[in-house]
């Protein structure tokens, strides 16, 4: 079956079942493998992506429930909350291993574009079940706190 899905501004068109997990579909028939697998049951949150701004786990949501949604994947997450993320990870060396990393700055540049001076409460908040295997969640507090002084100045 063909679906046509908006992913970072383009339409792409796949052959795929409406039940096919859309985290499939961009890694395995759009080569976009920024998106990773990490648990399949939407707990882990290497899958995260943005349907319309908003975080979603990939690895649950299938291809036939986003018909008309735009989706945004690391690839192409930008915009000024986005630049200083990814600013503020580089700057302290957030990652260690990385695999989690894309779903940690697409669920932080969410927090950031809805709110611009998270709380530590707030940024809990929002990562929650963001899962790093490194347990670098300090740091990854830290450059969201950046991040936001990154945004004011």
């Amino acid at each position: 079956m063909s679906i046509t899905l908006k992913i970072n501004g383009e339409t792409r068109t796949v052959d795929a079942e409406p039940d096919t997990p859309l985290l499939w579909v961009l890694r395995d028939d759009l080569q976009m493998t920024g998106t990773k697998f990490g648990c399949g049951i939407a707990s882990c949150g290497a899958c995260t992506v943005h349907q319309d701004g908003e975080p979603i786990r990939s690895c649950q949501t299938f291809i036939g429930d986003l018909e008309g949604a735009n989706i945004t994947t690391i690839e192409g997450v930008n915009g000024k909350a986005a630049e200083a993320v990814q600013a503020a990870w580089q700057e302290l060396d957030v990652p260690q291993c990385g695999y989690c990393q894309s779903g940690q700055i697409l669920a932080a540049t969410a927090l950031l574009a809805e709110t611009p001076k998270p709380t530590d409460e707030d940024i809990d908040a929002a990562m929650d079940g963001n899962v790093c295997r490194c347990a670098t969640y300090a740091r990854i507090r830290k450059a969201i706190h950046l991040a936001a002084d990154k945004m004011e100045g």
